[in-house]
């Protein structure tokens, strides 16, 4: 297994980043409510009309990015196959993560994909409906 980028392509980070009319409600879904030591990274305001967080592990260059724009998001809503997936080792941590999500308004869907479910994997939307998959790892592949 390849344990860096490779030389053509000499990436030093990753970041996923989307806009959302719910800056507040999307950081307090990842950091509170998902957990697994996701943190508030850094963030900005008032950028050229955009407010923004970088939400992710402290030491590890993957990031999530949210913005939100003072006119609004132009964006359409996404469908229910967009997904992020974590693929998690541990089955009670899933649990234990999908009752935090739940507690504070987060329960699970039905995914549009019957192969997660399949696979035990547990699908839950964001406050913007953008989806979160928590996959075991052994469904891997």
């Amino acid at each position: 297994m390849q344990e860096v980028w490779a030389e053509e392509l000499p990436v030093a980070q990753v970041r996923i980043a989307r806009p959302t009319d719910k800056l507040l409600e999307v950081a307090r879904f990842y950091c509170q409510g998902l957990g697994l030591g996701l943190r508030l990274l850094g963030g900005f305001e008032s950028h050229s009309g955009y407010d923004g967080i970088m939400v992710g592990l402290p030491g590890f260059p993957y990031h999530l990015e949210f913005t939100q724009h003072e006119h609004g998001s132009p964006c359409p809503a996404p469908t229910k196959d967009n997904l992020l997936v974590l693929y998690i080792p541990d089955q009670q941590r899933i649990n234990l993560i999908v009752a935090r999500l739940e507690s504070i308004g987060y329960p699970a869907v039905e995914p549009e994909n019957p192969y997660w479910k399949a696979k035990g994997a547990i699908t839950i939307e964001d406050p913007d409906g953008w989806r979160l998959v928590l996959m075991p790892a052994r469904g891997i592949g």
